[in-house]
């Protein structure tokens, strides 16, 4: 049996090919085969099948997919279901994948030690495995998962053969190829490098300077970056004539470099850099940690999963460089967000930078102002306080430029949405951002999103145990278990209620419990310094007019239960379209949260406890 992903998705038997039809079909296949043995879960599968919208036999269609495939590929590969989804054993089976990677290791390997005509070899005959775009007849929601980082290594994988070639003297036969890869890809700037070197030895020296001058005009309209290494080491090798073919290695050595020879680790031609300058100490501009973080295991974990880099020896299907952390004012997003950064400063050695997007008050900052700030910490002269004045292209260029390259986890807290958040992203891979939002922004994709929901009561108890002492909290079980009810599960609240008790020694913690109990005066008992919950909320209506405030007093009229748009708009006595519009903009600021359907199909609202106290205090001011 022979598995083709390369390509359109096939398996053959033989020279005949198994004939399947339907992109779902493929889908699953193409989702088994990528996943190299391990389980996928239904729920990927769902997610590769359907998106956002998978429908109500999802598992039923599923199960039909999978047994389709059994009959189809037969007894010698085994697909097996083993909870919480299914995997596939191919045994002897190829996978043009597999040999793809196989050859492009031992392609590299050869291009180190400087057998290019081996090197040559080797790395065509990975390339030679595509027989068109990969994964051709599949759902676009695998294309989008997959695709990238296939066609990523096939793009790099050309680059080395491009490079064998160079050294083998096949300039004059690289140029159309080149010209034709560098427009395909004009922020490459390997590619480009590579071009010029073709040019320059084929006595095209001001061709190769032209294509330079394009490439750093298309980096700094396209990204606000200037030319890496390997782009300037080419430009400064055509001004100097050092664009030189590579010396062969000598008979007696094993593989360095001719002394007179740059080159860079694995034998490129193409290292000019000059030694590198001493390096200032990286930015650590963290917070502190949560001394007594508590909770949040399950998100905690997937966080440090994410930022931890793959295991040595493992290619990762996919690693996310943009996550975010979304949930209702006061959830703890930015206290999971530091401790999951601290807990992995060791993975980004090039530093650590953080902004809080908002003012006190809840107002968006000035994404340049944000700017000056990081720029500041990377060292930048033009963000020098007593500098002049930059404008925010000007701004981004230099963050972008600044960060090309870079190790770095860049923690960006209280995002208030793309357009500010825009221009704060990096330019460049290697570096990770972790943004903190009440609202989910397109910069970050869903399957990259953690939503913090309030803490359940045991987190709640063990929360509040934290701050007010164990002690204090152990003796009063049901005392404990009615303030952890008062503040809803919100860490906020609940941090509010613990210093509470913990500065004041001579309460009972029934004491305060009794005080919470009176909803007109919760939100007055929940302030603490500089801790107050009703600002927090209150920060979260930051856009809506008086008219959206009285309509969210009203609502509240509507309990604690979950309701639909249809009794919303009945409520308040407007359309039913206007009153789920009016409750989407609410979900998306974390005022209200979705608990699925009814039996009608339609979304159902939830208020949160402490949210519909605060709801319900906007209805006393206004009386």
């Amino acid at each position: 049996m022979d598995f083709q992903l390369l390509g359109p998705v096939e398996a053959r038997q033989g020279e005949r090919r198994v004939s399947m039809s339907g992109a779902k079909v493929h889908t699953v296949l193409a989702a088994l085969l990528l996943a190299r043995g391990k389980i996928v879960t239904d729920d990927r599968l769902s997610a590769l099948l359907w998106g956002w919208d998978p429908p109500a036999t999802m598992s039923a269609q599923i199960y039909t997919y999978i047994s389709r495939l059994r009959k189809l590929l037969g007894p010698e590969v085994e697909l097996v279901r083993r909870q919480p989804g299914y995997l596939i054993h191919i045994n002897d089976a190829r996978l043009d994948t597999s040999e793809f990677e196989r050859l492009g290791r031992l392609g590299r390997a050869a291009l180190a030690e400087r057998r290019y005509e081996d090197a040559h070899e080797l790395l065509s005959g990975a390339l030679n495995l595509w027989r068109g775009p990969a994964l051709a007849n599949v759902t676009t929601f695998l294309a989008d998962a997959e695709l990238p980082q296939l066609e990523e290594a096939r793009t790099t994988m050309l680059e080395h053969r491009i490079e064998a070639d160079l050294a083998l003297s096949r300039h004059q036969q690289l140029i159309p190829e080149l010209v034709g890869l560098v427009a395909e890809f004009p922020l490459r700037e390997r590619l480009r490098a590579q071009l010029m070197t073709a040019l320059y030895r084929c006595g095209r020296q001001a061709d190769a300077l032209h294509v330079y001058q394009q490439g750093r005009r298309t980096l700094a309209e396209e990204l606000g970056v200037d030319p890496g290494a390997d782009l300037n080491a080419a430009h400064q090798a055509v001004l100097n004539s050092t664009l030189d073919l590579p010396r062969p290695p000598a008979a007696t050595a094993a593989t360095a470099p001719h002394a007179n020879t740059p080159q860079n680790p694995g034998g490129r031609p193409l290292t000019f850099a000059p030694p590198p300058a001493p390096q200032a100490a990286p930015p650590a501009m963290l917070p502190a940690d949560i001394a007594d973080f508590t909770g949040r295991k399950a998100e905690l974990a997937y966080l440090l999963k994410q930022l931890a880099p793959p295991r040595a020896g493992r290619q990762p299907v996919f690693r996310p460089q943009r996550m975010l952390i979304t949930g209702m004012a006061g959830v703890g997003k930015t206290a999971l967000a530091v401790h999951a950064a601290h807990a992995s400063v060791q993975h980004f050695p090039d530093g650590q930078l953080y902004a809080n997007l908002c003012h006190a008050d809840g107002t968006p900052k000035d994404p340049a102002e944000v700017l000056v700030r990081l720029l500041r910490a990377l060292g930048e002269p033009a963000a020098a306080p007593d500098g002049p004045p930059a404008d925010l292209d000007e701004l981004v260029r230099l963050y972008r430029t600044r960060t090309t390259g870079k190790r770095l986890l860049i923690l960006l807290d209280n995002a208030a949405g793309d357009l500010q958040l825009d221009p704060l992203l990096p330019g460049s891979a290697s570096a990770t951002v972790l943004v903190t939002a009440r609202a989910r922004l397109c910069a970050v994709s869903g399957s990259h999103t953690t939503a913090c929901a309030p803490m359940d009561r045991a987190e709640s108890l063990a929360l509040l145990a934290a701050v007010a002492g164990l002690r204090r909290i152990a003796v009063e079980p049901d005392a404990a278990a009615a303030i952890a009810d008062s503040c809803g599960g919100l860490p906020l609240a609940l941090r509010v209620a613990g210093a509470r008790l913990a500065s004041r020694p001579h309460w009972s913690a029934t004491r305060l419990a009794d005080r919470l109990a009176k909803e007109d005066t919760r939100l007055q008992e929940l302030r603490f310094g500089d801790l107050d919950v009703r600002q927090s909320v209150l920060s979260s209506m930051r856009g809506f007019g008086a008219r959206e405030h009285e309509l969210l007093a009203e609502l509240t009229a509507l309990g604690r239960g979950p309701f639909p748009a249809v009794t919303a708009g009945l409520l308040l006595g407007i359309p039913e379209q206007e009153a789920e519009d009016f409750l989407e903009r609410l979900t998306d600021v974390s005022l209200l949260e979705t608990v699925g359907v009814d039996a009608t199909g339609l979304p159902q609202y939830l208020f949160h406890e402490v949210v519909l106290v605060f709801a319900r205090s906007l209805a006393g001011a206004r009386c």
